[in-house]
C-alpha cells in the first residue's frame, strides 16, 4: 500500500473500523490500511456512517439552514468574535466572523449559551444526537490510527474528556454548526468573488487557509466546497461527490503534537459557489479536542520505539497549545507518507 499509493481520497465504513477483543479482522486492517495511506496522502478521509444515520445528518443540516435564515442581517458587536479572541475551551451559542463571512453556533456539553440581550436561544435541532455520533466515531478513528502506528489501545485516553462527562464537567470537545456566506449576513466586502461558467465562486485568499488545533475533526456539510492541500501541495476538494451518510475527517494540531510529528495536519480552505444559493454553506464540525489542564507529550510515541525529534521532547501543556499561534510553513515539509508509514524500530529503547 505504502509504495503504490490511493488514487484517490480513501472511504472507510465506520463500522468496519469498530475495535473488538481478540485478533484484528481482515477488514479491520483493510480499513485502517486504507484510513492511514488516505490521512498520509490527502491529509483527509471520507468516513461512511451507517445508512440509518443518514436521516439524523439530513436533518440536522437542514435546521442548520433555517437557524442562520432567520438570524439578522448584521449580528450586534458583542457576538462578534475572531478565532483568536475566543476562549478555546468555553465557546457556546452564537458567534460570528465577519473577516471569513462565517456564522457559528457552538454546542458544548455541560455549557449553557447565553444570549447578550437575555433572549431565549433555540438551537438547531438534533445537536446532542450529532454530538454523541460524532464524538463516538472521532474515537474510534482515533484508536484506528493508533494501531496503524503500533501503539497501546487507547493511548490517549488520558488527555480525552470522560465518557459521559462527569457532574459539573463540561466538554473540551466541541460541535460547531456552521454557516459560510450566507447571502443575506453582511461582510462579503473582505472577500474575492470571481464568476466562472456555473456561477459566481468566492475564492478565500491563501492567507485565510486555517488549521484546526483538536486532535480530529469531522465536517459534513450541505454542499461542497472544503479544500485540503495534500501531500504534494495542491488543493483538493474532499466534498464534491459525499453521499447522505458521509462525512469527512483530517487531523489537526494536536495530533501532529501528540504523535511527534508523524500525523500531519490538515491544511484547509473553504471555497464556495453562489449560484442558486439563498442560505450559504451549512456544516456540522466536530472537533475532538484534549481537555484543558492535560499534558500532550509524545510518551506513548516514544514507548513504541519512534525517534524524536528535539521539538516534541517536552510536553507541552494543553491551554498553552490552544491558545498559542502555531505557523504552518514547516508543518509541509516533512515527508509525510514516509512518516505516517514508519515503522517503529526498538534498537537502543
Amino acid at each position: 500500500m505504502a509504495g503504490s499509493g490511493l488514487p484517490s481520497l480513501g472511504r472507510v465504513k465506520l463500522t468496519d473500523l469498530v475495535p473488538s477483543d481478540g485478533l484484528p479482522s481482515d477488514s479491520y486492517k483493510i480499513s485502517v490500511s486504507i484510513l492511514s495511506q488516505s490521512l498520509a496522502q490527502f491529509s483527509a478521509v471520507i468516513i461512511q456512517f451507517p445508512a440509518s444515520d443518514g436521516a439524523l445528518l439530513r436533518s440536522s443540516l437542514e435546521s442548520a439552514r433555517l437557524y442562520f435564515h432567520q438570524r439578522e442581517t448584521y449580528p450586534p458587536a458583542d457576538i462578534i468574535h475572531t478565532s483568536e479572541s475566543r476562549e478555546w475551551c468555553k465557546t457556546s451559542g452564537y458567534y460570528a466572523d465577519p473577516h471569513l463571512w462565517q456564522e457559528t453556533y457552538d454546542y458544548r456539553p455541560g455549557l449553557t449559551p447565553s444570549e447578550p440581550n437575555n433572549s431565549i436561544e433555540f438551537p438547531p435541532a438534533g445537536l446532542p444526537d450529532i454530538f454523541a455520533l460524532f464524538g463516538k466515531a472521532a474515537r474510534d478513528i482515533l484508536d484506528a490510527i493508533s494501531y496503524h502506528l503500533n501503539l497501546r489501545s487507547s493511548p490517549f485516553v488520558e488527555i480525552l474528556d470522560n465518557v459521559p462527562l462527569r457532574n459539573r464537567e463540561i466538554s473540551s470537545s466541541v460541535l460547531s454548526v456552521c454557516c459560510h456566506a450566507r447571502p443575506s449576513f453582511q461582510g462579503p466586502q473582505h472577500h474575492n468573488i470571481t464568476t466562472q461558467e456555473d456561477g459566481p465562486l468566492i475564492m478565500y485568499p491563501d492567507h485565510d487557509h486555517q488549521v484546526d488545533k483538536s486532535l480530529l475533526s469531522l465536517v459534513k456539510s450541505d454542499r461542497a466546497g472544503l479544500h485540503v492541500r495534500d501531500f504534494q501541495g495542491r488543493w483538493i476538494l474532499v466534498d464534491g461527490d459525499l453521499g447522505p451518510q458521509e462525512a469527512i475527517v483530517y487531523p489537526g494540531l494536536a495530533l501532529y503534537q501528540a504523535t511527534a510529528g508523524y500525523v500531519n495536519p490538515a491544511l484547509h480552505k473553504t471555497e464556495i459557489n453562489m449560484e442558486a444559493n439563498m442560505y450559504g454553506r451549512c456544516s456540522l464540525a466536530f472537533k475532538l479536542l484534549p481537555k484543558s489542564m492535560t499534558n500532550l507529550d509524545c510518551s506513548e510515541m516514544r514507548a513504541a520505539g519512534y525517534g524524536i525529534e528535539a521539538q516534541f521532547q517536552l510536553p507541552v501543556p494543553v491551554d498553552d497549545f490552544m491558545q498559542r499561534s502555531h505557523p504552518t510553513d514547516h508543518l509541509f515539509n516533512r515527508p509525510s507518507l514516509q512518516c505516517f508509514n514508519f515503522q517503529p524500530t526498538h534498537d537502543g529503547i
